[in-house]
């Protein structure tokens, strides 16, 4: 029997939650508190989809990695001190997953939703007219320092034992697998496995699509709680009034713990601040996707432009940009790629978004055990594109009460943390 289903949050995960609960005969709601067709998370990203990163953002090392990022004002980490109980609630927990045990037990988790995401994106593109430029050549890591190239050998050893093929490329065999930029690197890891796309042609296409088959939008509508019978939701309350339904997932990014304080249930937290630049006419342009593995940079064509993104900025729901993050970007970009020099970058606007960072680097995803009718869909972090389309698909599968395609997920649960 069709349900009717609100889905609170218009990012790419709850889209493709929505395709997913529409695919299931539902009758889809779905709520925003921005414009449609807007600048957000969803669209200023990297676009990959990265079966390769199945060690979560929490991992040995992290910690001390992350206190001498610190000192830099140009680094691809910085946490902005102040006084918050959610921020040292949140890095206590940071810091309790931060260990080798849990990264074994998180690890061929990841590596199956990555993968299974992937399946789903291929579907996806045959489904979407034009599709959203997905290309599956796969990912590089590209190296400098010798003592990283070696940790990145040994990382693609784990990959391998986890099932996921990788090659150990020196500069020749670099060069040949993308000759078409010039690279001054010690080497380079290629996940073959892995691949990228245009954001911004994804979600435009998904939101048309949806939109055509009957799924309602409100854009510019703000949740501002929820009513209740015992526990069971009956509506979704709004600056524009009540929507009643029989299933509510929230989807909302960096903004659901607002909404989840009006269900008591908490969800430890983080605003991870992401920049990205774009060249329209990069004077070279690679066929693959990459990694500029010291600096933290992931690098993106895209159509005939060329997209660089990175850091995380623990800074707050602040979307204001701080130019020495986006310059330490630039700077970086030259020192792998020589023909890129700063002043090319002179004319490009950089992007800023707010990444949904859990404290243990794993999304939120089920159904909390106080409310009977409630799906958490959250906490993708840097993620969000390449786990977006299995989290709609199981996030329908739980609408649906079916076994899910993925299990188990009890390290995904949204009540973890209490």
């Amino acid at each position: 029997m069709s349900k009717r289903v609100v889905i609170v949050g218009g990012g790419i995960v709850g889209m493709a939650t929505a395709w997913y609960c529409q695919q299931q005969g539902q009758q889809v709601t779905l709520v925003d508190r921005g414009p449609a067709h807007r600048d957000g998370c969803s669209f200023g990203n990297a676009g990959m989809i990265v079966p390769s990163h199945f060690i979560p953002l929490a991992a040995p090392g992290m910690i001390r990695l992350g206190l001498k990022w610190m000192l830099d004002p140009e680094s691809p980490f910085y946490i902005r001190p102040r006084l918050s109980w959610e921020l040292l609630r949140w890095l206590w927990c940071f810091r309790g997953a931060c260990k080798e045990s849990r990264v074994r037990e998180a690890a061929p988790l990841l590596r199956d939703l990555h993968l299974a995401s992937r399946r789903c994106f291929e579907e996806l593109q045959t489904e979407l007219e034009g599709g959203f430029g997905l290309v599956q050549r796969g990912l590089l890591m590209l190296c400098r320092d010798e003592h990283v190239w070696q940790e990145e050998i040994e990382t693609s050893e784990r990959a391998r034992q986890l099932g996921l093929p990788a090659r150990v490329l020196d500069p020749t065999a670099l060069a040949e697998i993308d000759p078409n930029i010039e690279m001054d690197v010690r080497g380079a890891i290629h996940y073959p496995d892995d691949c990228h796309l245009s954001p911004n042609r994804l979600m435009l296409a998904l939101q048309e699509k949806l939109s055509s088959r009957g799924c309602t939008f409100h854009w510019e509508t703000e949740c501002q709680g929820f009513r209740n019978q015992g526990n069971h939701i009956t509506a979704v309350v709004t600056n524009k009034g009540e929507i009643e339904a029989d299933e509510f997932l929230i989807c909302g990014g960096i903004w659901s713990p607002e909404m989840t304080e009006h269900l008591n249930l908490k969800l430890p937290m983080q605003a991870g601040k992401g920049y990205s630049v774009m060249l329209d006419q990069p004077p070279e342009l690679p066929e693959l996707c990459s990694i500029l593995t010291e600096a933290r940079v992931a690098v993106t064509p895209m159509g005939s432009a060329l997209r660089f993104a990175g850091t995380m900025e623990i800074a707050g729901v602040d979307s204001s940009i701080t130019q020495s993050r986006v310059n330490g970007i630039v700077r970086s970009i030259q020192q792998y790629f020589p023909k890129f020099t700063e002043t090319i970058f002179k004319e490009c606007q950089p992007w800023v978004g707010l990444r949904p960072c859990s404290p243990d680097g794993l999304p939120y995803l089920g159904r909390p055990a106080i409310w009977e009718n409630l799906i958490i869909s959250t906490g993708h972090a840097m993620m969000g594109i390449s786990l977006a389309m299995i989290s709609g698909k199981i996030a329908a599968e739980i609408v649906d009460r079916q076994p899910t395609t993925i299990k188990p997920l009890h390290l995904l649960a949204p009540d973890r943390y209490g």
